[in-house]
């Protein structure tokens, strides 16, 4: 998904083209609002499960489906256009596997326990940098974060 240009492509229960359009980010829950209710393809990706909520809010059926699973499907370039009705393709097929759309509590979680991850494996770097360094002085620090917490003192 893009950050402010989005490219919609749309077909018929047959498979012909029926829209082929871009559209500002202000835009495309209006465009959604004036659609009868339809089965919507989204890649999964960053910002994916916001929109799959808000156009599943207006009546739709959104279904994420994994970047990996898409690319199968570009028959040329890679453009917003040709990634758009890869998609539109990827989404119909009966074998195609779809990522669950996450609820906000559910993302919030996740965000909680990837920073906390990110923070302990700084931390990490952090105390294994200023063991290198202190050893570059003969001060030989143990490899637990207390013992070099205990360097301080």
């Amino acid at each position: 998904m893009a950050k402010q240009v989005f490219q919609i492509h749309g077909a018929d229960a047959e498979g012909s083209p029926i829209v082929n359009r871009k559209l500002r980010r202000a835009e495309v829950l209006r465009f959604f609002e004036k659609q009868p209710a339809c089965l919507v393809g989204l890649e999964a990706c960053g910002g994916s499960h916001y929109w799959a909520r808000e156009i599943a809010a207006l009546g739709h059926e959104v279904r994420l489906i994994p970047p990996a699973y898409v690319k199968p499907f570009v028959k040329r370039g890679k453009t917003d256009a040709a990634d758009a009705e890869a998609i539109s393709e990827a989404v119909i097929r009966k074998t195609m596997r779809f990522v669950p759309v996450k609820t906000a509590e559910q993302q919030a979680a996740a965000m909680v326990l990837k920073t906390r991850g990110l923070l302990v494996r700084q931390r990490t770097q952090v105390i294994n940098a200023l063991r290198a360094h202190l050893s570059e002085l003969g001060i030989i620090a143990g490899i637990s974060s207390a013992k070099v917490a205990g360097l301080i003192d």
